[in-house]
């Protein structure tokens, strides 16, 4: 499949991971909208960091709403003929609900995900980037955010290990998983050059760009 029919990729893997980057990247080399989180507007997102038991709730549910109102732009009529390129998805709601919400609290915010998932359309591809724990740990220190520097490896792990899991059962799109540990297309020409190749090469549902440095 040429580049040119993926009209609408969206871009996962665990915090750290270098998503951003590379949504931008691409967005820029194909024209494309690039559709990106917007952590530093949840207003419950510092304090769940502190005390994630007591305001996970509602970090998830802002996210889960604001992600649906961002994720309007590739049904958009008006907007046909646009391409996007997205540094999330939806379902990773989800993920994150499981390993911070429980009881009546996760069973409402499963329930209230269900209504509101058909609001949006799948991606055309999926790439899944993957990094090992002391890699994301490193990253995290390196860009500096202060609410994130009490981020767990056991969090950044179990994260890791749910993403894993999700795709490893995930048939709903293509998917290219790319591990980063030596490998980045968001900022080498030469690596963004193989990332291309794989996914003008893609034949099939699934795909693993795994180069050792």
């Amino acid at each position: 499949m040429e580049l040119e029919s993926y009209r609408y990729i969206a871009i996962e893997g665990p915090i750290g991971v270098g998503k951003t980057s590379l949504a931008t990247r691409l967005a820029t080399l194909f024209g494309a909208g690039a559709i990106l989180e917007q952590p530093a507007d949840n207003p419950f997102l510092e304090a769940f960091y502190r005390d994630a038991g007591r305001h996970a709730f509602q970090t998830q549910t802002f996210f889960l709403l604001q992600r649906i109102a961002q994720l309007q732009a590739p049904l958009d009529p008006a907007l046909a003929a646009e391409r996007f390129v997205a540094d999330f998805m939806l379902e990773k709601n989800a993920l994150f609900s499981q390993l911070t919400l429980a009881g009546d609290e996760l069973q409402l915010y499963q329930a209230l995900h269900a209504q509101l998932r058909p609001q949006v359309r799948l991606p055309d591809l999926v790439i899944y980037l993957q990094a090992p724990t002391p890699t994301l740990l490193a990253r995290i220190a390196q860009r500096g955010i202060g609410m994130e520097e009490a981020i767990s490896s056991d969090y950044l792990q179990q994260l890791s290990d749910s993403y894993s899991n999700f795709f490893y059962h995930y048939e709903e799109t293509p998917v290219l998983t790319v591990n980063t540990e030596h490998l980045d297309p968001a900022h080498n020409d030469a690596d963004l050059q193989v990332l291309l190749q794989h996914i003008e090469a893609m034949r099939g549902k699934r795909a693993f760009l795994n180069q050792g440095g």
